[in-house]
């Protein structure tokens, strides 16, 4: 008996296999592009700090130069011509002092915090003349002085020290101070930071596009798998075809293809196994019965007649569910894929069949007819062979449980009349009688193999199952409806095309 297993629920699945690719493949990329992010600022800080050192350097001995020694004193000249270099642009000003000795004030801004090198507690020996050190600060936050910087505000200096002193004159150290606002530095390094990111992010953008669409083109053989297995019926179990499929899932391929093999080798045994089985045990029943008959005739006693009959009886089941299994084994999808199928009208084996019963329903006290308003013509295209035996099972079925007295109807028509919404390229095939019916509550079980909904009669269950596998193995559909009262069993199937 095959078991169903049911499908494997959304929450249950993993991540896609696609994304996680991409994951692994982009979560370097992040890694590289922060450390070039970073990387990049911090050269960026650093040409923006040469840029200004050079700039503040320049300013620095521009300045020196207008101090002039004169005896043991400085002569200044300082023109507003030199004041308008110092202080060209208005957004990022140069701060600057003079000092002599140095941190005695002299000119300038007085708040221009010392090089930390050489003053305080941790200062060390006298500083080189004439070489440039460049130092950050922050501008005093008690300084009122400030006209040009506010309180607080980073800065970048540089400091000079230099020796002046006339020939003959006690030589004396100089300091030269020029600050500069770390603001515009800062911007200039974001600015470059951003110039060399947004190519970058460009770039890290299209990549990420086109690996998405290589590891797309990638797995293009693994979703062509995906979709010939989601698109097989149950019972179709041909190898799968994969052309240049990646060794991987070349190796899937063919383990799956293993696996159906084999199960279509046991489903095979099973299946002739039941055939061969059903076979052989037609011949001695059909002889028991044919036995039970002749004793039947030829016996007076009525205790051996009475048990005479009982055999006959189950001699004519067991006869009955042989040809039922057989018919159910043809009726199997692979049965009916394997026969050939034409283009017939129901309506004609329809009436031919039910003339072919109306003897035995006579015998049974119960009229059996064809619907006259049916339509003359009703083309389809399938298996006439299981299609009769379907129709036979239903109005076998219909004969056994309607009762003496009721009335079974056989009707064909090329579209369903009732509800009005339904495919009008479907035939429908109703067998009606008013016998007792069955309850809805059993409507739906009775389509089960060996499933019955009352005792009366000789069946086995599976009439009805027979008459479900072949309607749905030709893409039609079956159903059970009251007929108030009795039973209508409606059957559905494709109409065929017009010549």
């Amino acid at each position: 008996m095959s078991q169903a297993f049911p499908p494997t629920s959304p929450g249950q699945a993993g991540v896609s296999l696609a994304r996680q690719l991409l994951l692994w493949v982009l979560l370097p990329q992040m890694v590289l592009w922060v450390a070039g992010g970073v990387g990049s600022y911090k050269f960026a800080a650093g040409y923006a700090n040469q840029a200004v050192d050079d700039s503040l350097l320049q300013a620095s001995r521009s300045l020196a130069r207008q101090l002039k020694p004169i005896g043991n004193g400085l002569l200044i000249d300082f023109p507003r011509a030199a004041q308008d270099v110092l202080e060209a642009d208005p957004s990022d000003r140069q701060l600057y002092m003079v000092s002599s000795p140095p941190g005695q004030f002299i000119l300038g801004n007085q708040a221009l915090p010392p090089p930390p090198a050489f003053s305080g507690a941790g200062a060390k020996a006298e500083p080189q003349l004439n070489k440039p050190y460049f130092y950050d600060g922050t501008m005093p936050e008690h300084d009122r002085g400030a006209r040009h910087a506010a309180s607080g505000q980073p800065l970048r200096l540089v400091a000079l020290y230099l020796r002046f002193g006339e020939d003959g004159a006690t030589p004396q150290t100089m300091l030269v101070q020029v600050a500069r606002s770390s603001a515009n530095r800062e911007e200039l390094a974001q600015r470059i930071l951003v110039d060399m990111l947004l190519p970058m992010s460009i770039l890290i953008l299209l990549l990420t596009v086109i690996v998405w669409l290589g590891i797309r083109a990638g797995l293009s053989p693994l979703a062509r798998l995906r979709q010939q297995v989601e698109g097989r019926a149950p019972t179709d179990l041909a190898p799968l075809q994969l052309a240049s499929a990646p060794r991987e899932l070349w190796s899937l391929a063919t383990a799956i293809n293993t696996l159906l093999s084999a199960v279509q080798n046991t489903v095979a045994t099973q299946k002739r196994f039941i055939g061969d089985a059903a076979h052989q045990l037609r011949t001695p029943l059909a002889g028991l019965k044919s036995q039970t008959e002749i004793a039947l005739q030829s016996t007076t006693d009525p205790e051996l007649r009475a048990r005479l009959q009982r055999v006959h009886e189950s001699a004519t089941r067991s006869a009955h569910l042989v040809n039922q299994l057989l018919t159910l084994a043809r009726a199997e999808p692979e049965s009916v894929m394997a026969q050939d199928r034409q283009r017939f009208d129901l309506h004609r084996m329809a009436q031919t069949l039910t003339a072919e019963w109306v003897p035995r329903a006579l015998k049974a006290q119960i009229d059996l007819g064809m619907d006259e308003q049916s339509t003359p013509a009703v083309w389809v295209h399938a298996n006439e062979l299981l299609i009769r035996e379907a129709l036979t099972n239903l109005i076998d079925n219909a004969l056994h449980y309607a009762g003496a007295g009721s009335q079974v109807t056989v009707r064909v028509l090329p579209a369903p009349l009732t509800p009005p919404n339904l495919n009008p390229t479907m035939a429908l095939l109703e067998v009606i009688d008013n016998g007792p019916g069955i309850p809805p509550t059993d409507q739906a079980r009775v389509f089960e193999r060996f499933v019955r909904a009352t005792d009366a009669g000789h069946g086995c269950g599976l009439g009805l199952a027979i008459v479900k596998e072949i309607v749905e193995r030709h893409a039609g559909q079956v159903e059970l409806a009251d007929a108030h009262p009795g039973l209508c069993v409606r059957v559905r199937l494709p109409m065929a095309g017009k010549r």
